[in-house]
């Protein structure tokens, strides 16, 4: 799972970034502090995996990852070149979704690029650049479709859906508003349009604005309205709380949080909502060596699911014995009472997995 971190200079995503991975990236007040894109990889909170750990005494926890590219503020321009804004358009290409951090904060002492805050603005400053550029690959790519058109039925329905695209994205619309068929979605996402990528707006406030969740914050209502045409998540957070918190352990960590009046730290909740945005999820797996969280589509059948852990799983697949993590806890966390409880399923080829299944697979090579 790759997710970029994106928005304008200065809007605090390098600082949420070292929060989120503890990674010490570079954060200044002032542009373009980051040029390379920072990478960091995060794990992913998951209670489950610690008490089934508990349960078998694994020796080692692994949970399931992801990984955050802290991208360089994009400016005007960006898609032009403005601001280094190619090389950087190029880094959100090779990440599958993005994280758009957007300023609901005034702080005189932290510079805004445009000079003021502003976060609709600032939005569409970015999603214009990302759009300018999705608009100048297809326009590239429909002279030579047009080409293949003329003896090619499937090149001269592409023609058609491109025109379809560009027409929206000329309106100013990002190419996720658009409402297609299967097939063309599929054909769409074949492009890899950086404005269809899918997204988490991420609106960074004050301490005094974490507790209602943002409720009274005028500019994150501004977010959250504009997020509601993309049928997008907003997720409200200080990123200068959430670096405080990262230097703290675990204890530490939640007397803080309860301080301020919160269950769940910014990033646990930007972690899940990701997860949950890539249309991901864990099933689990336990014994005495280990206790491990894979990652697998929603919508994955088990022989495919047993090829995360290894192929010769997959190809010499028999069956998948499985139970549900609730059901399992119900009985203390044994798998030979559940079993005389008839709650351990026998599964084949077909089953399709669930978040949260604990399974043990069979399989002869």
């Amino acid at each position: 799972m790759k997710l970029g971190i994106v928005g304008l200079p200065n809007v605090g995503k390098s600082t949420l970034f070292n929060a989120i991975t503890e990674a010490g990236a570079e954060s200044a007040n002032y542009p373009f502090c980051t040029i390379e894109p920072n990478v960091g990889v995060v794990a992913v909170p998951d209670s489950r995996l610690d008490k089934l750990a508990e349960i078998y005494k694994s020796e080692k926890t692994v949970p399931t990852a992801i990984e955050f590219f802290d991208i360089a503020g994009l400016v005007k321009g960006a898609s032009k070149g403005e601001g280094l804004g190619n090389k950087f358009l190029a880094n959100i290409r090779e990440v599958e979704a993005i994280v758009h951090v957007v300023r609901c904060f005034d702080d005189g002492n932290v510079v805004h690029v445009d000079g003021s805050v502003n976060p609709i603005r600032d939005i569409e400053t970015i999603n214009l650049e990302l759009i300018f550029s999705d608009i100048e690959m297809l326009e590239r790519r429909m002279e030579k479709t047009r080409k293949q058109a003329k003896a090619d039925k499937a090149a001269a329905h592409e023609v058609k859906v491109i025109e379809q695209v560009v027409q929206v994205l000329e309106e100013g619309k990002s190419a996720r508003t658009l409402d297609l068929s299967k097939e063309d979605a599929d054909l769409v996402k074949s492009f890899n349009l950086l404005s269809s990528k899918p997204i988490i707006y991420v609106a960074n406030v004050s301490e005094d604005d974490l507790a209602d969740d943002g409720v009274n914050n005028g500019n994150v209502a501004q977010v959250r309205d504009f997020a509601s045409t993309e049928d997008a998540e907003v997720i409200v957070i200080s990123a200068q709380i959430e670096q405080e918190i990262a230097q703290l352990d675990c204890e530490e960590r939640q007397e803080f949080l309860s301080d301020l009046g919160l269950e769940h730290s910014g990033l646990d909740k930007l972690i899940h909502a990701s997860y949950s945005l890539l249309g991901l999820i864990s099933f689990l797996t336990a014994g005495p060596m280990e206790s491990r969280a894979w990652t697998i589509k929603k919508g994955t059948a088990a022989p495919q699911a047993a090829g995360k852990i290894h192929t010769d799983i997959e190809r010499g697949f028999i069956r998948a014995e499985v139970i549900a993590f609730d059901d399992l806890m119900a009985h203390g966390g044994s798998m030979t009472t559940a079993k005389e409880k008839g709650l351990v399923r026998v599964e084949g080829k077909d089953y399709i997995m669930k978040d949260g299944d604990v399974v043990l697979f069979r399989f002869n090579v």
